[in-house]
């Protein structure tokens, strides 16, 4: 059902994107001029001439086009990627009849320190990278020609503990409304009273009259189903003094209502517009979902009164090869990998994520956790958010909440990460002012943070702890039961869990219900927190990725799903444990020595992958795991019956065979407790075949048709196989890419995170037997043929429409 959704959310969002008339918001991505360096003295002038800097087109992030290098300010921490300062200039035209609107800009996400001038007046400077922010511009603007400059700061460093790109990279929008218009941010849509016959849906909206007069209006509001069809309206008259913001309160019946959930997450929307004398002057819609959430140490979470178990991961904003560009197809793809990876649930750490990251779990079915900061006031890095927290804490929380708080999709406010100072006494303070505004601004959710300890002193943190409505537990969840018994209401979500302990942190939410769930860190590989995750081989640098200087080590491998949006086989384990009806999993672990001596870190899992194909092994022991729910799995070696094991809860529902490797086809097949093989239409049968000499280049686009928006994209995976089709698991061949239509290639890369090369150009290494290509449309219909080739194998090609 999701995907039937899904396809009306992006048509629905297409549609705003694409929109070229003024009507109250247009999209000002396309035709930016971009300097990277310190801006020149004057390019704040509107006359300034910027005819010779670069065009680009939002979303935009120069630090993803450098070399990792190990001279970067940015560190580790950074990915070793530049970073710097860099200028954005940009013209927009007013007409006449537009002139006595109230216009604004809005931008969803500059990294960081962003300075804004119109027309060469200055609007001030908004810090944060990750919060979205609004001027008002209607006292700057003109008939005629207008220019927006942007002066972008990100040369402090390190100012963060991951990746964090450079740039404007989300969207900007102008907006113009009438005199009287809805209030950004002003509409909030609950759910009070839901039952099967019945829910009740009450709107608050805030109005805003700029006029110097009192004005009679009529406020009319008309609800839509999930199918789009209309199921309720009213319409009230309503006076508004000058200069005043009004707040209406409604309360619409919604008969026999399709309650969100994850697996049914069923959306309606409601139009609220304003008249004056029978004219529409201004209107919104905003989409909702009815439900209702519930938590308990006795019962556990409850979503529409059904107890849910939450099975989740951590996320960071990055986009891999794309860097912290947040184009709306790569934002979507990543809760789409999510939701087929078997997660329900999402902690978007550590700070605001992107709107459409949030529409995309509303439409296909991600719980949230919605988290605003990593720290509070005493610094992890040298600048960063304890630098800004005293001055604008306020305005950077307000902004994700009232941005975020009709999303169905989440269920929970977060407002800190492992904070340094949560053992002096005034951080009590904090955590009551960050949870109260929460509160304040939306009384309907609870608010957690991410408590950890890094010694034993963890029972003192209790005083902290009780701020929270849910008290999040990094890494710490083995304190469970001692916890309960000394603080029994406690309810608890692992915030942060390590990979390796999946059926451990299973279990914890299983067998007690005051835990109500698990994020692992993480689902995603990420930029930054560079070598995070690693496993490396003796003899190569040592320790934690907290520890020293890992360099090449670029990124962070302890996803579920890694950079370039592969599954990994602790995956397909960790589905298997949350989700009773998936089918067989096989994986070979890396024999210890066949590259060398194995080291593991502690967010690592030992490497482990989808093959069978181990030249200069032959005849020695290798391991193989089975991951299954069905009660014993059989492994079949050529034909020749290796063993059967049990995969029960007692075997952690893995199956793991030593096995004397010979090439050829090895086969797991589940079977019941009579001893017969399940079927293998229904998944339970894996095989892995050994692969020969690299052969060919095999292409496989997400998506062979996008928008001609100029912002939709198709991701397409090159393989590297062999004469069979089998993909070569230890290829690094050589790729060129190339793309000739309407279309441009943005990115190209691969999930080996210790990889020095640029994804801005055209040609990359496989690794693994595997690359990314990312295709970006263009504003014209038409189709657009991407071809790679590499020396010494058959190249190919792939067709995508733009239509």
């Amino acid at each position: 059902m999701y995907k039937n959704l899904l396809f009306i959310f992006i048509a629905l969002w297409s549609f705003c994107m694409n929109g070229v008339s003024r009507d109250r918001k247009e999209l000002l991505d396309f035709g930016w001029r971009f300097l990277k360096g310190e801006a020149p003295v004057g390019s704040v002038k509107p006359d300034f001439d910027d005819g010779k800097w670069r065009i680009v087109d939002l979303p935009h992030d120069w630090s993803i086009e450098g070399i990792p290098s190990k001279d970067e300010p940015s560190g580790g921490d950074g990915g070793y990627r530049p970073n710097g300062k860099g200028c954005y200039r940009k013209t927009f035209q007013i007409n006449k009849e537009e002139i006595g609107k109230v216009f604004g800009l809005y931008f969803e996400g500059v990294y960081m320190n962003a300075e804004v001038f119109v027309n060469g007046s200055s609007l001030g400077t908004h810090h944060y990278g990750y919060s979205p922010f609004y001027h008002d511009i209607t006292s700057l603007i003109k008939q005629g020609e207008n220019v927006i400059v942007v002066n972008v700061d990100n040369s402090y460093q390190p100012n963060c503990r991951w990746y964090t790109g450079s740039g404007i990279y989300r969207h900007v929008w102008l907006t113009s409304t009438n005199p009287i218009y809805f209030k950004k941010w002003g509409t909030f849509i609950t759910t009070p009273n839901v039952s099967e016959d019945k829910a009740d849906v009450a709107i608050s909206t805030e109005i805003i009259n700029s006029y110097d007069n009192e004005r009679e209006l009529s406020l009319t509001t008309i609800l839509y189903g999930p199918l789009g069809d209309e199921i309720g309206r009213t319409t009230k008259g309503i006076v508004i003094k000058p200069g005043e913001t009004l707040k209406i309160n409604q309360l619409l019946p919604v008969q026999k209502p399709q309650c969100w959930s994850p697996d049914s997450p069923s959306l309606y929307s409601a139009r609220l517009s304003v008249a004056e004398n029978n004219r529409e002057i201004d209107s919104i819609l905003e989409s909702f979902g009815i439900r209702t959430i519930s938590y308990s140490a006795e019962e556990g979470f409850k979503l529409n009164g059904n107890s849910l178990l939450l099975n989740g991961g951590c996320i960071h904003h990055d986009n891999g090869p794309l860097g912290a560009a947040a184009f709306d197809r790569a934002e979507i793809r990543k809760v789409q990998l999510m939701k087929e990876a078997g997660f329900n649930a999402v902690r978007t750490s550590h700070n605001h994520p992107s709107e459409v990251f949030l529409h995309a779990c509303d439409s296909i079915g991600l719980l949230v956790i919605d988290e605003a900061f990593d720290g509070w006031r005493v610094a992890k890095k040298p600048h960063d958010y304890s630098t800004l927290i005293d001055k604008y804490w306020k305005d950077d929380l307000s902004a994700l909440v009232l941005r975020d708080r009709n999303h169905p999709s989440i269920f929970c406010w977060s407002v800190g990460n492992e904070v340094i100072e949560r053992k002096e006494i005034q951080i009590i303070t904090t955590a009551r002012k960050l949870v109260g505004l929460c509160r304040e601004l939306d009384p309907t959710r609870p608010v957690t943070s991410a408590l950890c300890a890094w010694d034993s002193d963890w029972e003192i943190y209790d005083p902290l702890a009780e701020a929270f409505d849910i008290v999040g537990y990094n890494y710490m969840m083995y304190k469970h039961e001692g916890d309960h018994i000394r603080v029994p209401e406690r309810i608890m979500i692992q915030t942060e869990s390590y990979p390796r302990d999946a059926f451990q942190s299973w279990s914890y939410v299983n067998d007690n219900p005051y835990i109500i769930g698990d994020f692992v860190w993480t689902s995603v590989d990420y930029l930054g927190e560079s070598s995070i995750g690693r496993w490396y081989y003796e003899g190569e640098n040592a320790g934690e990725h907290f520890f020293g200087d890992h360099f090449p080590w670029n990124a962070a491998y302890c996803g579920d799903i890694d950079m370039i949006g592969q599954r990994k086989p602790i995956s397909y384990y960790r589905e298997r444990l949350w989700n009773y009806n998936r089918p067989i999993y096989m994986a070979v672990k890396e024999p210890n020595g066949y590259y060398g001596n194995i080291k593991e870190t502690m967010w690592s899992v030992w490497p482990t992958f989808e093959s069978w194909t181990w030249p200069g092994h032959e005849g020695k022991e290798i391991e193989v795991e089975v991951y299954s729910r069905a009660p014993r799995v059989r492994l079949t070696l050529n034909g020749k019956v290796v063993g059967e094991k049990p995969t029960t809860r007692q075997e952690e529902f893995k199956a793991v065979f030593k096995v004397i490797y010979e090439p050829g086809t090895i086969l797991a097949e589940a079977i019941n407790n009579e001893g017969d093989v399940l079927s293998e239409l229904n998944g339970y049968h894996n095989e892995l075949k050994t692969a020969g000499e690299p052969y060919a280049i095999r292409l496989k686009a997400d998506r062979s048709t996008i928008n001609p928006d100029g912002q939709d994209l198709s991701f397409i995976t090159a393989e590297v196989v062999d004469k069979d089709g089998i993909v070569c698991p230890d290829a690094t061949n050589l790729l060129t890419f190339s793309l000739k239509g309407r279309g441009t290639l943005l990115a190209v890369g691969n999930a080996d995170i210790k990889e020095l090369d640029t994804t801005s150009d055209s040609k990359h290494k496989a690794w693994k037997g595997k690359a990314l290509a990312v295709v970006r449309s263009q504003l014209k219909k038409g189709k657009a043929i991407i071809a790679v080739s590499s020396q010494g194998l058959k190249g190919t090609q792939l067709e995508i429409r733009c239509k």
